[in-house]
């Protein structure tokens, strides 16, 4: 059994960082990216789908794209930092992704250009079904290939259903070979429907327009020219993601709805035999907040918070000196906020227990006011998840 989540990363050469929207997916893993980088060494790769600016402000870069940058000696330095490693830092560009998988992807150059010139491309690479989800594993399985990097961390896309990136590839194959698209491409495969096909193209000629629907189908029929790169693709993706040099590490704060997801997706993880490395939950309140003793003093205080107020006025611990009945207030207000927060931490505590029996490791990363500004902030992070 592993201990820590830095022993949990010794030996693995990819990290996908999954989780529900807004538990700290991108923030996790550029920490986990920092933490390998100052103490395991070797070059890291954090590659993010996030477009926020304040990840690559926290990394003191200028701007992040499809290409890789490395997060200065600077940044380190200014946080009192020597790195054994080097850590760099990516943001998935969905267009310039599709772009490069088209021209790899083609057969000649031809039929990429004309990919690349149709007027539907933009369109439908941009909101196709499972089209970002696809493309980000497209991208880590280039970058895991290129045998430039000692350790990818991938941040997953925020989606509604936390498991669709991981079928993303399949389906994306299956979706080549569907019914639907063997109609929309019909029309650039012959100029006559069948009888069978005619009332569809009757009515998408009235709904969509006969030039929108030549264009379509050009489009898919080009596209389908790359379907035997596709699938072999899929496969050598899903094979990637079921290596044993692959880990998942599962972002959740400690709300019920992200927790339920978080369980469903860890059981989903071990369905399809993937490696849960880690769960790490992140804006967690201090143990000591769930104490009974301190529990029973708050009541205590909270009941009658006079003798205590009295003792600090008579004892000049407050000054300038207030009056009793104000201090007694405040003190009322204090406990009654910590007894408030009492009862979230002792559930907290509850799901705590209920996820660790789920991964291997379980890290906790506190509450913390404000957003992560800089290397440092990260490194703190990071000590934290060790």
């Amino acid at each position: 059994m592993t201990a820590t989540l830095e022993e949990m990363l010794a030996g693995r050469e990819v990290v996908v960082t999954c989780g529900s929207g807004g538990a700290g997916k991108t923030t996790m893993a550029a920490a986990i990216g920092t933490l390998a980088a100052v103490h395991m060494g070797g070059r890291v790769l954090v590659l993010t789908v996030d477009p926020a600016r304040r990840l690559a402000d926290a990394l003191g870069l200028e701007a992040l794209g499809n290409v890789s940058c490395r997060v200065p000696d600077d940044a380190f330095g200014a946080a009192g930092l020597s790195p054994r490693g080097e850590l760099w830092a990516a943001m998935l560009d969905t267009k310039a992704s599709w772009d490069d998988l088209v021209r790899v992807q083609s057969p000649d150059r031809d039929t990429a250009a004309r990919i690349l010139a149709n007027r539907m491309y933009e369109n439908i690479t941009g909101t196709f079904v499972q089209s970002h989800d696809y493309i980000a594993m497209e991208r880590l399985y280039e970058l895991h290939t290129s045998g430039d990097w000692d350790l990818l961390v991938i941040d997953t896309p925020p989606t509604r259903n936390a498991i669709d990136f991981l079928d993303a590839p399949a389906r994306m194959a299956d979706f080549f070979s569907s019914r639907f698209l063997r109609l929309l491409t019909a029309p650039a495969r012959s100029r006559f429907a069948t009888a069978a096909s005619r009332p569809f193209y009757q009515v998408a000629d009235r709904i969509l327009g006969s030039q929108f629907l030549e264009d379509i189908a050009e489009f898919f029929l080009l596209f389908q020219s790359m379907y035997d790169g596709f699938v072999e693709r899929a496969r050598a993706v899903e094979a990637l993601l079921g290596d044993r040099r692959t880990t998942f590490v599962v972002v959740s704060t400690l709300e019920s709805a992200p927790v339920r997801e978080a369980e469903f997706f860890c059981d989903e993880l071990a369905a399809r035999k993937l490696h849960l490395g880690a769960v790490v939950l992140n804006r967690v309140l201090p143990e000591w907040m769930a104490d009974p003793a301190a529990g029973v003093l708050a009541h205590e205080l909270d009941a009658d918070p006079r003798p205590m107020a009295e003792r600090l006025v008579l004892g000049d611990r407050i000054d300038p000196p207030v009056d009793v009945a104000q201090v007694a207030a405040t003190l009322s207000t204090i406990a009654d906020n910590y007894l408030r927060y009492q009862v979230v931490a002792r559930r907290e505590a509850t799901e705590r227990e209920r996820m660790a029996r789920k991964a291997e490791v379980v890290a906790r990363v506190p509450l913390v006011a404000g957003d992560i500004g800089d290397v440092a902030a990260l490194a703190s992070i990071a000590e934290e998840l060790r």
